[in-house]
């Protein structure tokens, strides 16, 4: 599947489409759970992440851990950037992108189906599993800097 082809099944439209965005999240913030919700999220970087990462990495591991490497990895993008930018080594996303990674395969275990539910009960139920990531990872960068 090409990269247009894939956008435009996660999206429903085709990549520069005026809806896009608003498909995008959408889709993602009222995924039936917190595994579909990554599967709309970002579908570019998802296509190149699925590709480039989790598909040669699921060929040698288990799904779960290529998946858990994949976010790993993602994280690890994210804080490149902010550490060209800043200036400054951190590792902020790649824990948090890690304990999201943890969240998407408790969803997978624990068969999560909210697709019952109101899109809106959806999406805060997706925003609170990031929040809950997001909380965990700043106690744990607070945690670290406070052990060195």
């Amino acid at each position: 599947m090409s990269l247009l082809q894939y956008i435009k099944k996660r999206n429903g439209v085709s990549i520069g489409s005026p809806r896009s965005l608003r498909n995008n999240l959408y889709r993602s913030l009222g995924a039936r759970n917190f595994s579909t919700f990554w599967n709309y999220w970002n579908p570019i970087f998802g296509y190149y992440l699925g590709k480039c990462i989790f598909k040669p990495l699921n060929r040698m591991i288990k799904a779960e851990l290529a998946l858990l490497f994949t976010f790993i990895f993602c994280g690890m993008i994210h804080d490149a950037v902010t550490t060209i930018f800043r200036g400054k080594i951190s590792f902020f996303f790649s824990i948090w992108f890690f304990i999201m990674g943890l969240a998407v395969i408790l969803s997978r275990l624990l068969k999560h189906d909210f697709s019952k539910l109101l899109w809106m009960k959806r999406a805060v139920i997706n925003l609170s599993i990031i929040s809950i990531c997001l909380i965990i990872t700043i106690a744990i960068n607070n945690y670290l800097r406070i052990g060195f």
